[in-house]
């Protein structure tokens, strides 16, 4: 089996990252038996300032040429928030239909969490969010803009086909992944409030699930509530499903559950096309070059590549080896805090390999 990976490191510490990532995915590419092809592309908030580029049009076609894509961060201080966001990832996710980001909220052992008396065995499910949908669409504008009658919209839009194919996914996930007994899958939306939009996923998720999933238990949460379950029974969950909006706000408090950015990775999956993967915690541009930042997210997303791309068993070994590097050889997981370099952490886990 060969794959054909497209590295995008990006900006600040992204391609510090994505390096260690890198050095993992080749070792256990060798150990599993599947061959690379890596393609590299610049990028980011260096390319944009020394060429006014954003994305050009040729590259999404390249993308489409890939069995997945590495990301590494986007964000550069001399450019202004939301070019990069909006042109290099919004677009990727949009023109690669890539309606699913993938979350999960894993807490490694030795890696601590702010909840007191909780730990490895209670926090561990996964939040599936459309990506394709809802506020981010881009739909509204301004009327009489920068005046005392300026009238601002940003308008919430869902699709059937596109709040199926998500809750599907879902169901499918939970089906194979799933941990409780019986497995479950939570819907997170706010029905009593957003009457139309949210009851057209409370109508679709339960006749999926009664109709092709019917082993899967089927659960209800409003958006408010399970940021507090999450803090105070965060073991309560298996899989989440949610829309774009609410999907954005839990998987960052799901993040912090976990021990922090330096260990939340991510997916962004068009699951018959082109996935894009990437750690959570951004570029952080005030670590660039000083070798101190935690590539632990950049692996782990590695990792759920390997398992998008259907190569399970090598998935299973990267995240062993994680484990086995926050339990016994980490001081910390923060930035300068890891008691090694970042090279030197992705060195440990091709060891544990």
């Amino acid at each position: 089996m060969s794959f054909k990976i497209g590295i995008m490191p990006g900006d600040g510490t992204g391609p510090e990252v994505t390096a260690e990532g890198v050095k993992v995915l080749d070792v256990v590419a060798e150990k599993n038996g599947f061959t690379l092809e890596k393609v590299n592309f610049d990028f980011g908030g260096e390319r944009f300032l020394r060429t006014g580029e954003v994305l050009p049009n040729s590259a999404i076609d390249d993308f489409r040429k890939l069995d997945a894509i590495l990301l590494g961060a986007i964000g550069h201080p001399d450019v202004k928030p939301g070019i990069l966001e909006q042109g290099l990832l919004l677009r990727t996710r949009f023109e690669l239909r890539q309606y699913i980001n993938l979350r999960p909220v894993r807490l490694y052992p030795g890696v601590p969490t702010p909840l007191a008396n909780k730990g490895p065995e209670d926090i561990d499910f996964v939040i599936v969010r459309e990506n394709n949908e809802g506020l981010y669409c881009g739909a509204g504008g301004f009327m009489h803009k920068n005046t005392e009658d300026e009238v601002a919209t940003q308008l919430l839009i869902n699709t059937r086909a596109g709040v199926e194919r998500c809750i599907r996914w879902a169901f499918e996930y939970t089906r194979k992944y799933g941990k409780h007994d019986p497995k479950m899958l939570t819907l997170v939306a706010k029905t009593n409030v957003l009457t139309f939009a949210h009851d057209l996923w409370d109508r679709v998720f339960h006749e999926v699930g009664k109709a092709d999933y019917p082993e899967i238990k089927r659960d209800y949460a409003h958006v408010d509530a399970t940021c507090m379950w999450m803090v105070k029974n965060p073991e309560y969950f298996d899989v989440i499903v949610t829309t774009n909006m609410f999907g954005d706000i839990i998987t960052d408090l799901g993040a912090m559950l976990q021990g922090g950015m330096g260990i939340a990775a991510g997916g962004n999956i068009n699951p018959k096309g082109v996935s894009m993967f990437e750690p959570i915690g951004g570029s952080a541009p005030k670590y660039t070059g000083q070798g101190v930042i935690n590539p632990l997210a950049s692996i782990c997303a590695m990792g759920m590549m390997l398992q998008t791309l259907g190569e399970d068993a090598a998935a299973n070994q990267v995240e062993e080896a994680v484990k086995v590097v926050t339990s016994t050889k980490l001081k910390g997981m923060g930035a300068g805090r890891m008691g090694y370099s970042t090279s030197e952490v992705g060195d440990l886990v091709v060891q544990a390999l």
